[in-house]
C-alpha cells in the first residue's frame, strides 16, 4: 500500500514488490526498540475505539497567520485551507515558538521549552509525546514530512510511530553536491533506510501520498496521522505547478534560494491540504476525522506579506509577534459548526491535550504538562480558556541566551519587564510606562506577571 518508496538508480518505480515493502516495515517495527516512557504498560485499546475519531494534524514550516487568505494575506491563494475554516472554524491567537524544533518539541509533548529543550535539532528521548498516547490507546500512528528530532534510526519509532517517511532524519539537509534535498528529487528515508528520488519527484506528493496509503490501510481503526511539512521552508524554489519547473533539479545550492517562488509554495502547501482531505473523503473516513492545520513559526526574514491589517514582514527567529503568530484552522464535520472564528488564546501546549481528551487517550498522572484542551471551544462551548499564555525560548537550549514573556491577546509582558500593546505595536517598538497604564491595563499586567511568577519556578532542563 505504500507506493511509490523505493530508491533505485533510475528512480521510483511503483511495480516494487508490496510483500518485500510489508517485509521491511515489519522487520523495522519488531526489531527497533519503542521507548514509552512515564506511561503504564497496559493496552487502553477496545472495541469501542472504531467509534473513535481518527486525526489528522498538518504543521506547515516557516508559514506565519499572515499568509492564508482566511486570515486576511492579499498576496497568497489558499482556497482549500478557506474552506476547511468555513466547514469548520480558526483561531485568531494561535502561538508556536519562533523557529521550528522548539516548536516540535512543544507540540509534541505537551510541554513549555523550559521542562525540556535541550538542543536545536533534537528531542529528548526520554520525552512522552502525543504519538506514544495514541498508539497506547489503540490507535495506528504514521509521521511523513521533516523530522529533524534526531538522528537515531530508530528516532521515530521511539517516539511512538508505526510508520514514517521523513527529510532529513538520519542525513543532512545537502547532498555532496551541497544541493538542498528536501523538494524536487529528494532523499528521504522510509522508517530509517535511505530512499533516493531521480525521477522529477516533489517532496510533498511523496509524503501525502504515503500518508494516504497509511490511512487507507488503517481505515478500518483510529489513526492518527501527523504531518510536519517540509513547505514553505527556504530554498524558496520552483514547485511542480511552477511556470520554470525543472523535473531534473535536484535541489538549491543557494540557502534561501528566491523569494519569488514563496508564492508558489504556499499555493502547493494548500494544494497539499486539498488533496490529503480529498483522500479522507474518498476512503469514506473524513466524517470522523478531527483535522488540524497549524504553521510552526513566523514566516522567514525575506517576506513581506500585503494583508487586509497591513504589511507584515516576516519574523521567524524572533520574540515579536510575526516571529511565533501562526495560522490555526481546524475542521471536524458533525462536532465543529461552520465558520466560527475562535478568539481565545492558546498555544502549542495545548495540542497534545486537546487531542488525548477527543479521542479518550489518557494523560498518566505522573506526565507533568504545561497545555490545557481547548476541545470545549471546538464543540462550541465556552470551556476555560486561558487568560494568558507564557513561552520561553532559547534557539539552542542556552539558559542564558533564553528570553521569556506572557501575553495574552493584546498585551505581552517580558521577563525584563518590558510591557507591549501589541495590538498598536507589532514590532514592539514602544513600550509602556507604569506611570501611563490605566487601571484595565494595570489589571491586565498583573495577570501576565503572575504567569511569569509561576514559570519562574521551573529550572530549565539544561541548569539541572
Amino acid at each position: 500500500m505504500y507506493q511509490c518508496l523505493t530508491a533505485t538508480r533510475t528512480g521510483c518505480r511503483r511495480e516494487f514488490p508490496r510483500r518485500l515493502l510489508h517485509r521491511l516495515a515489519a522487520l523495522t517495527i519488531s526489531t527497533l526498540a519503542v521507548a514509552f516512557p512515564q506511561t503504564p504498560d497496559t493496552n487502553a485499546f477496545s472495541a469501542e475505539s472504531a467509534t473513535r475519531p481518527n486525526v489528522v494534524l498538518i504543521m506547515a514550516d516557516d508559514m506565519g497567520y499572515e499568509c492564508i487568505q482566511a486570515n486576511g494575506s492579499l498576496d497568497y491563494k489558499t482556497p482549500n485551507i478557506d474552506a476547511l475554516a468555513a466547514a469548520g472554524l480558526r483561531f485568531e491567537h494561535c502561538y508556536a515558538q519562533p523557529i521550528c524544533t522548539p516548536s516540535r518539541v512543544k507540540l509534541m509533548t505537551g510541554k513549555s521549552n523550559k521542562r525540556n529543550y535541550v538542543r536545536f535539532g533534537t528531542l529528548d528521548r526520554k520525552q512522552t509525546t502525543f504519538a506514544h498516547l495514541l498508539k497506547h490507546a489503540g490507535y495506528k500512528t504514521c509521521i511523513a514530512g521533516k523530522w529533524q528530532l534526531g538522528n537515531e534510526v530508530d528516532a521515530p519509532q521511539h517516539f511512538g510511530f508505526d510508520q514514517a517517511l521523513l527529510w532529513q532524519h538520519t542525513r543532512g539537509r545537502n547532498d555532496k553536491q551541497k544541493h538542498d534535498t528536501r523538494y524536487p528529487n529528494p532523499r528521504l528515508e522510509l522508517n530509517g533506510k535511505p530512499l533516493d528520488y531521480n525521477d522529477g519527484e516533489f517532496s510533498s506528493d511523496l509524503f501525502v501520498d504515503f500518508l494516504g496509503d497509511f490511512i487507507e490501510t488503517n481505515r478500518e481503526e483510529p489513526f492518527f496521522v501527523y504531518y510536519p511539512m517540509a513547505l514553505v521552508h527556504c530554498p524558496f524554489s520552483p514547485t511542480p505547478d511552477s511556470d520554470d519547473w525543472n523535473p531534473r533539479d535536484h535541489g538549491s545550492r543557494n540557502y534561501k534560494g528566491t523569494p519569488k517562488y514563496f508564492a508558489d509554495m504556499v499555493a502547493y502547501v494548500d494544494k497539499t491540504i486539498g488533496k490529503l482531505d480529498a483522500r479522507l473523503k474518498q476512503l469514506g473516513v473524513r466524517d470522523n476525522t478531527l483535522l488540524m492545520f497549524v504553521g510552526d513559526n513566523g514566516t522567514d526574514t525575506p517576506i513581506v506579506t500585503n494583508t487586509t491589517f497591513g504589511k507584515v514582514a516576516g519574523a521567524k527567529g524572533q520574540m515579536i509577534d510575526a516571529g511565533n503568530h501562526v495560522p490555526c484552522v481546524i475542521s471536524w464535520p458533525g462536532v465543529i459548526r461552520e465558520g466560527r472564528v475562535v478568539k481565545d488564546i492558546i498555544d502549542f501546549s495545548d495540542f497534545l491535550p486537546t487531542i488525548c481528551e477527543a479521542t479518550g487517550a489518557e494523560i498518566p498522572a505522573d506526565l507533568t504538562i504545561d497545555g490545557q484542551s481547548f476541545l470545549p471551544q471546538l464543540k462550541g462551548e465556552t470551556g476555560s480558556p486561558r487568560d494568558s499564555i507564557y513561552m520561553w525560548y532559547s534557539r539552542n537550549g542556552g539558559v542564558k541566551e533564553a528570553r521569556a514573556f506572557a501575553r495574552n491577546q493584546r498585551y505581552k509582558l517580558y521577563e525584563s519587564g518590558k510591557f507591549f500593546d501589541i495590538s498598536n505595536d507589532r514590532d514592539e517598538q514602544k513600550p509602556l510606562s507604569d506611570d501611563s497604564l490605566s487601571d484595565e491595563q494595570r489589571q491586565v499586567k498583573a495577570v501576565l506577571k503572575a504567569r511569569l511568577d509561576r514559570f519562574d519556578k521551573i529550572v530549565p532542563v539544561n541548569a539541572r
